[in-house]
């Protein structure tokens, strides 16, 4: 059994790793097809490892599993090795004592020969004589063993011979064994040149013929000498076969033991993180069920433990967060219903008191200065008190959800030239122009003419109250389910961080600052909510001293979900996206050799940074960026041009 790797991971370095490969597929000659390979691996591994991240049962169970295996591999081989080494401890033992025993024999009956070798020395057959008593003694010492042991002997001075019976002079051996295949080279050396008794693991081989195959054996061997006092050598061989199947059987048992114990440990382990696990899950499926707006969901308590007192705590919360927004929820409708109730119980008293401004306005010729002047005041802030009401009645049916959008076709240019129209004494007195871009075709959408023509007259107004004096560019443009209008400004800008802010009622970027309108300080929070109705986006663009964007985008049919804008949010002519075309003129111009000139165009850029009459020509409407999404208002820097389409910021808001 082999210990177990775990190969699990979360998604992060499984993204960390596809992006390598991906890195490595794009520099490879063969790239696409690299990439598509790497693709079709990465796919079926994706939902295994969406699921190894999202379960947290699944990753404890398995590192309970492989933790466990760890333990029980561990154990094992220190059982196993223990037990290996108890047996052949007392196998050596053993065979040591038996082959000291034989040795003694084998020494005493050559030192003490029978009357039959007696007889034979005395008529000159000492060598045959040798050769019977060698095989005689074989046989005997071998008869005791009753196959725990084999008897072979060896003639001295083999130990350099080759491994076989016919090169070893006087090989014999008991039980049909190979006495110079069993015996070890070394072991031989080992007896020939050293007094004493010597020992070593090898195999007993036995001679062609037999069937048998080697088996592991305890060698011992020692020199003894023969009747005529010759030396020879005398092994025993004690096979190890009991000992190997005691071990195998042991293995089993451990392994099979294991396997249990660890299927048993996984087992538990999932019971035990259930019983965990089941409460969170039921915690957070109810969270998600209470955020969805079902505030009366509750968690199911039995037992006194911890997750009991958890789930108690739990509904505690839940109770006390049901509570506290049923609170604000009624605290919210006497609000709305007071702001609602109060500007129309507001109308009728200031019905009557324009009637009386009015006459007053008429005849203020035949007063005095001062009270012709106060008559002038009276009549303009009773028309911002009426915008004012009429803002706040708007803003109560937003906030009620009583908004109500009738969307017919109509064509964006139709409105822009009455918004216009209508922005062109204000212009006159700033001694702003007003131009517009991309008129040439048709820019129609599924709109409310109305509420759109209120966002482009907010929008404009302001960009010519905060433009220094300086153009106003109107951009219209239509590309695929999306049609956008664009004002952009080259006045005061806006800091970092407004842009997230400017749509918040009632907010000014600079509170010391009059508004020469007599603005409500609601106009552009109305406006992002008739954007809102129509699902579509108002988003904000500006930099401190460069001037600022805003964009509207709405779908050109109604209810289709925006996907992007033909427009990009960042103008072209902003202060990044001038510095990035200098830097590419500049790289032109070091490419081209030191005699060439800069662009005149980076040059100027460089030289007057916020052109009073900027040039800006009609350009072709871009695709609308798949993955932009509605903006929250936040400043989106659009990608070089090598790059692609900008990518745009979340969730609709703006300035």
């Amino acid at each position: 059994m082999q210990p177990g790797k775990a190969r699990g991971g979360s998604r992060r370095g499984a993204l960390r790793g596809g992006g390598q490969l991906r890195h490595i597929a794009d520099g490879a000659p063969g790239g696409p097809l690299l990439r598509l390979c790497v693709r079709l691996v990465r796919r079926p591994l994706l939902p295994a490892v969406r699921i190894w991240r999202r379960n947290i049962q699944l990753r404890v169970v398995a590192a309970t599993l492989l933790m466990s295996l760890a333990v029980v591999l561990a154990l094992g081989f220190v059982v196993i090795a223990q037990v290996s080494k108890g047996l052949l401890d007392a196998k050596e033992e053993a065979a040591q004592s038996q082959a000291a025993g034989g040795f003694a024999v084998a020494q005493e009956k050559a030192n003490t020969p029978s009357a039959s070798d007696a007889a034979d020395a005395a008529d000159n057959k000492v060598g045959r004589d040798a050769s019977t008593w060698m095989n005689s003694l074989v046989k005997q010492l071998a008869s005791g063993g009753q196959t725990a042991f084999e008897v072979a002997a060896l003639g001295a001075g083999t130990a350099e011979q080759a491994p076989t019976s016919q090169g070893v002079k006087g090989a014999r051996a008991s039980g049909n064994v190979d006495p110079t295949a069993s015996v070890p080279l070394d072991l031989r050396k080992a007896v020939n040149h050293n007094t004493g008794t010597f020992k070593t693991f090898s195999q007993i081989r036995y001679t062609a013929g037999t069937g048998k195959q080697p088996e592991p054996a305890l060698v011992v061997g020692k020199r003894l000498t023969d009747i005529n006092g010759d030396p020879y050598d005398l092994y025993y061989l004690f096979p190890l076969t009991q000992e190997e199947e005691s071990l195998n059987l042991i293995k089993v048992t451990i392994a099979t033991a294991g396997v249990f114990v660890v299927v048993l440990l996984g087992a538990i382990a999932w019971l035990v993180v259930r019983q965990v696990v089941t409460p969170v899950r039921m915690a957070a499926g109810i969270a998600e069920r209470l955020s969805a707006g079902r505030l009366q969901e509750r968690m199911k308590v039995t037992g006194e433990d911890d997750i009991a007192r958890l789930g108690e705590a739990f509904n505690k919360m839940a109770q006390n967060l049901q509570n506290k927004i049923q609170q604000l929820e009624e605290l919210s409708r006497m609000q709305r219903r007071f702001v609602s109730d109060v500007s129309h119980e507001l109308r009728t008293p200031l019905t009557t008191v324009r009637m009386a401004a009015d006459v007053i306005h008429d005849a203020r010729v035949d007063f005095d200065p001062i009270t012709a002047r106060s008559a002038e005041l009276l009549a303009g802030q009773l028309d911002r008190f009426e915008s004012l009401l009429a803002d706040l009645l708007e803003i109560s049916r937003f906030d009620a959800g009583a908004a109500d959008l009738q969307a017919e076709p109509i064509d964006l240019r139709d409105v822009v030239r009455r918004v216009i129209d209508g922005a062109e004494p204000l212009a006159e007195h700033k001694g702003t122009r007003i131009r517009v871009l991309g008129d040439t075709q048709p820019v129609i959408a599924e709109a409310d003419a109305r509420r759109v023509e209120r966002v482009l007259r907010n929008l404009v107004v302001n960009a010519v109250e905060h433009g220094e004096g300086r153009d106003v560019v109107v951009r219209l443009a239509s590309a695929g389910g999306a049609v956008a209008v664009a004002v952009r400004d080259y006045g005061v800008g806006l800091k970092p961080g407004e842009a997230t802010r400017v749509f918040n009622r009632f907010w000014r970027a600079d509170p010391a600052r009059a508004r020469t309108t007599g603005g409500t300080g609601l106009g552009l929070s109305i406006a992002v909510e008739d954007a809102r109705l129509h699902g579509g986006w108002l988003q904000a663009w500006g930099e401190p001293g460069g001037g600022s964007q805003f964009r509207l985008t709405l779908p050109r049919t109604a209810d289709e979900p925006l996907r992007g804008s033909p427009i990009p949010l960042e103008p072209e002519d902003s202060r990044s996206n001038r510095a990035r075309a200098a830097a590419e003129a500049a790289g032109r111009t070091a490419a081209a050799g030191p005699g060439s000139r800069p662009d005149a165009r980076a040059e100027r850029a460089d030289r007057d940074p916020i052109p009073p009459r900027p040039a800006v020509t009609t350009a072709l409407p871009v695709p609308a960026d798949p993955t932009a999404l509605p903006g929250n208002g936040a400043r989106v820097v659009a990608r070089p041009a090598d790059q692609g389409p900008a990518q745009e910021d979340g969730t609709g808001g703006a300035r």
